[in-house]
């Protein structure tokens, strides 16, 4: 998506985070949504060469998708690569950028924010079972620190919680 469409990701990290910072960031990186989606994800791989991410903020989809790894997706495959592109799963249905699984294993700090009864059953899934390319979230526990940030609602069903 373009910076400007109401439907990017980065437009809502600029309006609710970045834009209410009292010390702006010296850099923004952003992936270009403008760009067709093989150039931008090939200029984000080509960013993040020689590159660990010491924090990574995900959300966590209803379907235990994160970034935009959803179940059942090519993206899932790549692991020759810090960044891909390929179909979404969810709506919006438009062409997605996004991390591969070994970029988000090799995070040093990943965390999750969850909120909402939606997500309960995907937190269960993720956070709770099995490790497994099915729930893409759980695949983030590979990572070396993980932590996730659920509300009342979303946690409702994992055990022990």
């Amino acid at each position: 998506m373009p910076p400007d469409d109401e439907r990017s990701n980065y437009r809502l990290a600029k309006e609710t985070l970045l834009d209410l910072l009292d010390t702006p960031p010296s850099a923004i990186h952003r992936i270009r949504g403008e760009a067709p989606p093989a150039e931008a994800a090939d200029e984000l791989d080509a960013a993040l060469a020689g590159v660990t991410l010491d924090f990574l903020l995900l959300g966590l989809g209803p379907d235990g998708h994160m970034a935009s790894l959803f179940p059942g997706s090519p993206q899932l495959e790549v692991t020759g690569r810090r960044a891909t592109d390929g179909p979404a799963g969810l709506e919006p249905w438009v062409h997605r950028i996004t991390f591969t699984v070994p970029t988000i294993q090799a995070a040093r700090r990943v965390v999750f924010l969850v909120a909402g009864a939606a997500k309960a059953d995907a937190a269960a899934r993720a956070f709770g079972a099995d490790i497994t390319p099915g729930v893409p979230a759980s695949l983030s526990r590979l990572a070396p620190r993980v932590e996730v940030f659920l509300d009342r609602a979303a946690g409702d069903k994992l055990v022990g919680r």
